[in-house]
């Protein structure tokens, strides 16, 4: 072999060395990340890409463990589905059963009637002196005037907003000849609650949901910044709460003594066993909407 020989021989063996070193290099940059080292934000965005289940649901807890909660719909193909999503980011996600449906709390009854459907007021809100009143995004989807009454002979208002799924929130304009649109929540036993301001939740309050099926039941928030999976689509930014509620209690209020907290969405569960209530925080209608609680 001559010189040249031995120099092109030399030259292709460092960059088979060079091409070997890049491609290593390559594959180490591909390896998994260490979970310990994600944040909760971008484990919940892997969920929101790749778990979208319909019956789940997931919140971040103050120590930055992310809780995934199933219910009974969840089996089978899709519950492979959600732990081969989970099972990644190894202790970070917590798999967590809730019995029952998670399911959007409306169904047919007395309280405020739309189409064949009934719902809950939330919170009686105004601007200026033009009236309205709240309620769950998923009722005011489903109707344009509000009755009081089942024959739907005395017309509340009609709807002039509404948003779901995404959120959970519905406006509602008085009708002119209604005028009986107090700044209270009705407890249920002869008297009501004055609401005088609205705030945000926080993990550990005291706090009353406010439904025309079940009435008035207390409980504590769980949560907040919550996503739900409904059949129907994903809500955000919801309380969780230990909070019974049942069909119909859609759009009911919650609430900490005189501060309007949040819209009743859905949850899981009844008022005889108890459940998991999901609430749409009440702060962000009264800003889309310009409108405030008195």
């Amino acid at each position: 072999m001559n010189l040249n020989s031995i120099r092109r021989t030399t030259a292709l063996l460092a960059a088979a060395g060079l091409a070997t070193a890049g491609l290593l290099a390559t594959q180490a940059s591909a390896a998994p990340i260490a979970p310990s080292t994600l944040s909760a934000s971008a484990i919940t965005a892997t969920l929101s890409k790749d778990a979208t289940i319909p019956g789940t649901a997931w919140q971040t807890n103050p120590d930055g463990r992310i809780i995934v909660s199933y219910d009974d719909t969840v089996s089978g193909t899709k519950m492979s589905k959600l732990k081969a999503v989970t099972q990644q980011f190894g202790d970070r996600v917590s798999l967590e059963r809730i019995p029952g449906k998670l399911t959007k709390y409306i169904a047919g009854g007395d309280a405020i009637y739309g189409g064949q459907y009934r719902c809950s007021l939330g919170f009686n809100v105004r601007s200026g002196s033009t009236y309205y009143f709240l309620t769950a995004g998923h009722c005011g989807n489903i109707a344009s005037t509000w009755y009081s009454n089942s024959s739907h002979t005395t017309v509340l208002g009609t709807t002039a907003g509404s948003s779901f799924p995404g959120n959970d929130y519905a406006i509602v304009r008085y009708s002119s000849s209604f005028t009986n649109h107090p700044g209270t929540v009705d407890l249920y036993n002869g008297t009501s609650q004055d609401i005088t301001s609205a705030g945000n939740a926080y993990v550990g309050e005291a706090v009353k949901r406010s439904g025309s099926t079940t009435g008035v039941h207390s409980g504590t928030v769980q949560a907040v910044n919550a996503t739900v999976n409904y059949a129907e689509g994903t809500v955000t930014g919801l309380i969780r709460t230990n909070v019974c509620a049942e069909g119909g209690d859609s759009g009911g209020s919650l609430f900490a003594g005189t501060v309007a907290l949040g819209l009743t969405s859905g949850g899981s569960g009844n008022c005889s066993s108890g459940g998991t209530t999901f609430f749409q925080p009440v702060t962000e209608p009264l800003s889309v909407y310009g409108v405030s609680v008195y």
